[in-house]
């Protein structure tokens, strides 16, 4: 029974392990840990151009396998962390960054999702308001004229099963 139940908490320990694992080889790993700390901090900050959706530091693929290698090699080199950015920026444009910079030509990208919160709420705000004046006038508006009161007078009369039944009578 101890036998089993050590099985279990080494299996479980690898399921939880594994699903934390990066896809950094060991053979890409840099000696010094301080530099690996900063290579891996700018790996989840770069996509990976064959996944889109997933930084570099998580995918398998060959080309994300390449561009941590390159990230290395530019620490190794003395880059700063700007300066590895600012390399693979001009090496293979914006979309290589997972979260874009602010700059005038992403300003619409960055000012777009809160234009649209705030004029949906407008437009929802002036809905409501247009609603509220016609329930207003619509109120005004189901006064019956003489002719109409007449006309159900003596409709009322001349079918009483329709007439309404007086509650205190």
């Amino acid at each position: 029974m101890r036998k089993l139940i050590a099985i279990l908490v080494v299996v479980a320990c690898a399921a939880f392990a594994g699903a934390s694992a990066y896809a950094v080889q060991p053979d890409e790993i840099m000696a010094d840990p301080a530099k690996e700390a900063r290579a891996r901090e700018l790996s989840r900050e770069l996509r990976c151009m064959v996944c889109q959706n997933q930084s570099i530091d998580d995918s398998d693929a060959p080309l994300a396998r390449d561009l941590r290698l390159l990230v290395r090699e530019r620490i190794a080199a003395g880059d700063s962390d700007n300066q590895v950015i600012d390399f693979l920026v001009a090496r293979y444009g914006e979309f290589v960054l997972l979260k874009p910079r602010f700059s005038p030509h992403t300003l619409l990208l960055w000012l777009l999702p809160p234009l649209i919160l705030i004029g949906g709420g407008a437009a929802l705000w002036a809905y409501s308001r247009r609603r509220i004046a016609a329930a207003g006038v619509g109120d005004a508006g189901l006064q019956l004229t003489d002719n109409e009161k007449a006309r159900l007078e003596r409709l009322l009369e001349s079918d009483p099963s329709v007439a309404p039944k007086d509650p205190h009578g």
